[in-house]
């Protein structure tokens, strides 16, 4: 790393090498796993596989750059696409210790304390987990209990329910338009359930960009 590097110089540069390194670990996974049990996927069905899932995957990619950066910053995103997890921890952890603090993403206090709480969300994810792995057997009849079974189930509507009401309240009018899109498509398009959160989140957020562009040109903010 050069000397006298500013802090997003070298937010960018330790954040491309731990890119690049996760990147490498990802791919070793399975090529290891090929090398260690000798076996040699069907590349015929591979392809096809990939032909299904990969535009997908590859959109879905390009559109949270851009919607993720704006609203975690650059340090955010780096750390939160390296640990993963975005959209259901990472991103409420940050949008709410930014809004509690008063600071936006995109000053140096955004930066600073995006990340921060990124990583401490990481730490403290990894430590539950290391946890859950450790004292699994004992607290399995808990876990299983239907009486906690619906709690458990409302984890994450509670978690981002109480994200909603902080920021409908903010701009009522900007947020009617992707609550009556998020309810229409959830509503009639069986299909979309809560494995499709990771992709609406960003098809939400490019929408009510639109949305909110239209409404400012007309003078309705």
């Amino acid at each position: 790393m050069k000397k006298n590097m500013s802090y997003m110089d070298s937010v960018h540069y330790y954040g491309r090498i731990w890119g690049l390194i996760l990147g490498a670990l990802i791919i070793a996974v399975p090529l290891v796993l090929c090398i260690a049990f000798s076996a040699v996927p069907k590349w015929d069905a591979l392809v096809k596989g990939l032909i299904a899932t990969l535009p997908m995957y590859w959109a879905v990619g390009f559109i949270e750059i851009f919607t993720y950066v704006p609203m975690l910053g650059a340090g955010g995103t780096y750390l939160s696409f390296v640990t993963g997890n975005i959209s259901n921890l990472k991103l409420p952890c940050a949008v709410d210790a930014m809004e509690r603090a008063g600071v936006k993403a995109n000053s140096e206090e955004g930066e600073v304390l995006s990340t921060i709480s990124i990583a401490v969300s990481s730490i403290v994810t990894t430590a539950i987990i290391l946890l859950g792995v450790l004292f699994i057997v004992p607290i399995q009849p808990i876990l299983e209990n239907p009486v906690l079974e619906p709690a458990f189930e409302m984890i994450l509507p509670a978690l981002f329910g109480g994200l909603g009401v902080v920021f409908i309240s903010k701009n009522v009018k900007l947020s009617i338009a992707p609550i009556i899109l998020m309810l229409v498509l959830f509503i009639f398009i069986p299909a979309l359930n809560k494995g499709t959160v990771g992709i609406m989140v960003p098809v939400g957020v490019l929408f009510t960009l639109g949305v909110a562009r239209i409404m400012y040109k007309k003078g309705w903010l």
